[in-house]
This record gives structure tokens, C-alpha cells and sequence, in this order.
């Protein structure tokens, strides 16, 4: 009777455990969700304005309402943005982009920490270039992952960022859910989702570099991370950040003009194959980057993510103190 009593004792513990260990997990990846999310929407709202102009220099070689009158580049471009409509275009687009950006940062940083556990078992001191790979691993499959679930609105947000017209009968869309109808309307799901395969690429490198080296440079460079100083960890998520988007540029560009496809009667491209091709042929290299300066002056914001998601995470769930 004491064996059995113990026994069950011994097996109610150990299920106790697993029920705290789940609720633990959990209640870490809500927290991840938010935080993630809340970093990502302010940093966006910020940068709305350059992350308009790069869109509409990166795609004007095929919008239909620029084919005579295209931008000279990013000053021309900002210019008339407010010269012909209004200062508030600017962030035409941003509450997509909001509502695109807060589950894509949000599931990004939590499926980030789940891949860290599975990718990036490893000691930095030990072995560090697995450390390091682990950490592009995580990164890059965080990002492809939350693409699946929030491409929609991130081709929603494209297109209603390059709408060009000062009064609302003046453009294409009313707004994303005008935009999101129009396109599954016409083309249905694959409209929608048109560019996905290049652009699951083009995250998995970004996001790889992104996530991986600002994880994998806290570990190796920065000994104290609860007290380093925050400017000192924003310049060097800017290096990350810029570094990052440079590499993966050229294939943002390809996917952004598979995207205005959408809804056209006339064919533009076969499919990323030959959009890079047609691009190289008719435009050129530089092509590529058209909006880069803009991307560049725009990637604080992705900067300003990694250092508000340790920030909010501190004030979130403050450090343990280490029992004496």
C-alpha cells in the first residue's frame, strides 16, 4: 500500500511538471507573439514613408500610371509624393502594413526561439561556427515559415503602397480589403500568393542574416547583454540589418514585380526565371537595387526591432536574480 501511494505520489509530480513546463512554453510564446509584433508595428509606422518610396521606385518600370512621368530617385520621388498628393500618402498602405508586419514579426521571433532549440544546441565558446550556422538555420526557417501565414497581406501592403492618386477614385483600391477582393476576383488564390516562391527564398536569406547574425554577434561580442549599452547594440543591428537587405535586394526587387502581375490582363513575366532575366536585359544590373537608398535609410527601422524586442522582453519578463 506505502509502494503504491509512493508510486502515485512520484507519477502525479512528474505530471504536474509537464503541465507547468507546457504552460510555461505557452505563456513564452504569447509573449514572444507580442513583443515581437508591438517592436515591429511602431519601428514600420516610422519608416512608413521610405518604405513607400522604395516601393514605388522599385516597381515603377511597371506601373501602368508611371510609364511617362517615372521617378529620377529618391529625393524626386519623396518630392512628389507630397507635391502631388499630399504629405499623408506617405504612409498610404501603413495599416496594412501594420496589420501584415505584427504577425510577421511576431510569429518570426517566436518560431525563431522554437528553431533556436532545435538548430542551435550548441556552446558559442565550444563550437562556434555551429553556434553561428544554428543561428542562420533558425532565422532563415522563421522567416519562411511566417511567410506562409501572412504573404496576403504582405502583397496586399505592396500594392496599395505604389496606388498613385491624390482622391480615392483616382486609384486602383480603397483599401486592403477592396484590394485583397479586387485580386481574388480576378485571379483568385494565386493572385494573391503570386511571387511566394521567390519570395520564401528571398526571406529565408534575409531573415537568416538578420535573426542569425545580430543572435549569434550578442554572443560572441557582447558579454554583458543585460547592461550593454543600447546604442552600442543599435549600430550594430544596423550593420546586420543593412548588410543583410543589400544581399537579398535583388531578389525583393524580383519578387515585388511578380506582384504587380496581379490583376493585369497582360502577361509581364513567365515567373521568376525570367523576370530576373527580362530585368538584367532591358534595365540592367542597377535595376536590381533601384530604391536601395531608401531601403537602406528605411532599415533602422528593422534595426530599431532587434534592439525593442530585448527591450520590451526585459520590461516583459525582467531578468532572474541569481540566488546568492
Amino acid at each position: 500500500m506505502c509502494i503504491r501511494d509512493r508510486y502515485q505520489r512520484r507519477v502525479h509530480g512528474e505530471n504536474k511538471k509537464q503541465q507547468m513546463s507546457s504552460s510555461h512554453t505557452a505563456k513564452d510564446a504569447l509573449i514572444d507573439f507580442l513583443v515581437g509584433g508591438t517592436a515591429g508595428a511602431v519601428s514600420k509606422t516610422v519608416v512608413a514613408p521610405l518604405e513607400r518610396v522604395k516601393l514605388l521606385l522599385q516597381t515603377q518600370d511597371v506601373n501602368l500610371k508611371l510609364n511617362d512621368r517615372k521617378y529620377k530617385g529618391f529625393a524626386d520621388c519623396f518630392l512628389r509624393c507630397v507635391r502631388e498628393e499630399g504629405t499623408i500618402s506617405l504612409w498610404r498602405g501603413n495599416w496594412a502594413n501594420v496589420l501584415r508586419y505584427f504577425p510577421t514579426q511576431a510569429f518570426n521571433f517566436a518560431f525563431k526561439e522554437r528553431y533556436q532549440k532545435f538548430f542551435c544546441n550548441y556552446d558559442p565558446k565550444v563550437d562556434p561556427w555551429k553556434f553561428f550556422l544554428g543561428n542562420l538555420m533558425a532565422g532563415g526557417s522563421a522567416g519562411a515559415s511566417s511567410m506562409v501565414f501572412v504573404y496576403p497581406l504582405d502583397f496586399a501592403r505592396t500594392r496599395l503602397g505604389v496606388d498613385i492618386g491624390k482622391q480615392a477614385n483616382e486609384r486602383q483600391f480603397r483599401g486592403l480589403s477592396d484590394c485583397l477582393g479586387q485580386i481574388y476576383k480576378s485571379d483568385g488564390v494565386v493572385g494573391l500568393y503570386r511571387g511566394f516562391a521567390i519570395s520564401v527564398f528571398s526571406i529565408f536569406i534575409y531573415r537568416s542574416l538578420y535573426f542569425g547574425c545580430y543572435d549569434a554577434g550578442k554572443a560572441f561580442i557582447f558579454k554583458d547583454k543585460q547592461h550593454q549599452s543600447i546604442i552600442i547594440r543599435f549600430l550594430f543591428a544596423q550593420f546586420v540589418t543593412t548588410f543583410s537587405e543589400f544581399l537579398s535586394y535583388p531578389f525583393d526587387t524580383v519578387r515585388r514585380r511578380l506582384m504587380m502581375q496581379s490583376g493585369r490582363s497582360d502577361q509581364l513575366y513567365k515567373g521568376s526565371i525570367d523576370c530576373f532575366a527580362r530585368i538584367q536585359k532591358e534595365e540592367g544590373f542597377k535595376a536590381f537595387f533601384k530604391g536601395n537608398m531608401s531601403n537602406i535609410m528605411r532599415s533602422v527601422g528593422s534595426s530599431m526591432v532587434l534592439v525593442l524586442y530585448d527591450e520590451f522582453k526585459r520590461f516583459v519578463v525582467p531578468p532572474k536574480h541569481k540566488k546568492a
